[in-house]
């Protein structure tokens, strides 16, 4: 996993009193020795009629609402730059929200994609078009989903692995969750725990003696035997000690949230195979499942042959004509 050396922050709301996800981005900035950036997308649209009485041309506008923006977000970058943060401030007028954050992440070669996560808890999550969804299955970059407003103290980072690739993920994809979570563990100064959940047991037939009673039990047996035995080897070489390596016979949308909330987890980085279409529909992801049920923040990471189905070009000012009445 390349070095963190740019951070692209979502601002989603300029005049926020709180900015968890400002404050922990620089917080990683100054531990990465990384630039940070702070963004906001001006994706409200424009009325028309709104802008003909205001009697304002369409780059008065532009111009004022970019400029109130700009300086809402050099007032939070002066207070960072104080405590030694290399950041810079960005506004432009594009839409929607989620894919003017993907085409900055792209035009300055962002590392990583900060955002802070919407309160809102979703009963089916996968169907839903909400700008964090959207940043989680789109983005080639890591993104990292701040859910907590806690500082990050020598925090505990859980690494979600499927070295088996029950749920399809590319093999390489797991070298990349536990590069990136020892990189944010070390700058932290925190630990890596990495966690495989393997259920629903499954082995082989030809293996197998249907014979045998308490056949459910051996199939566990085999299947838990299985998975230590693909887990010891992926975390071969990763530094993790054993005692940090936690091996869950449950699926991994109970298993994960469970052992973070265990561990007091401060981050859990997983991996995400983005899915479409109707195969999508009865899918779902399984980070996508399980976020809302995280007491944590959540960096997802897709698989290096990800392609980003963004548009380049921005899309300017979205105006909208109000409906005649006849």
């Amino acid at each position: 996993m390349a070095t963190i050396r740019r951070i692209l922050v979502a601002v989603k709301d300029t005049g926020a009193r709180n900015m968890p996800a400002v404050h922990k981005a620089a917080q990683l900035a100054r531990a990465l020795g990384a630039k940070l950036e702070l963004f906001h997308a001006i994706s409200d649209p424009v009325y028309v009629d709104a802008l003909a009485i205001a009697g304002q041309t369409v780059k008065q506008l532009q111009k004022k609402w970019h400029d109130a923006h700009i300086a809402k977000l050099e007032k939070v970058a002066e207070k960072l730059r104080a405590e030694g943060t290399k950041v810079t401030t960005a506004v432009e007028w594009d839409f929607p929200a989620f894919e003017s954050v993907l085409r900055r992440a792209g035009r300055t070669k962002a590392d990583l994609v900060v955002a802070e996560r919407h309160a809102t808890r979703h009963v089916a999550p996968w169907l839903l078009r909400f700008n964090d969804w959207e940043l989680l299955r789109r983005s080639r970059v890591p993104v990292l989903l701040v859910k907590s407003s806690q500082p990050y103290d020598r925090p505990v980072v859980l690494a979600a692995v499927d070295p088996v690739h029950s749920f399809a993920k590319p093999a390489r994809l797991d070298a990349a969750i536990l590069g990136i979570g020892q990189q944010f563990a070390d700058a932290l100064k925190g630990q890596l725990h990495a966690v495989h959940a393997f259920a629903p047991a499954t082995v082989e037939v030809d293996k197998l003696d249907l014979n045998l009673p308490n056949l459910s039990a051996h199939i566990e047996a085999e299947a838990a035997k299985l998975a230590k035995g693909a887990m010891d080897k992926e975390l071969k070489d990763g530094g993790i000690p054993p005692a940090r390596r936690h091996l869950v016979g449950k699926h991994a949308v109970d298993a994960i949230p469970e052992l973070a909330r265990e561990l007091g987890s401060a981050i859990v980085v997983m991996g995400a195979v983005s899915r479409t279409g109707i195969k999508r529909l009865l899918i779902g992801n399984t980070a996508e499942r399980i976020l809302d049920s995280l007491p944590c923040d959540v960096l997802v990471l897709k698989p290096a042959s990800f392609a980003a189905r963004v548009p380049r070009g921005r899309r300017g000012v979205q105006f909208i004509a109000t409906p005649m009445v006849t």
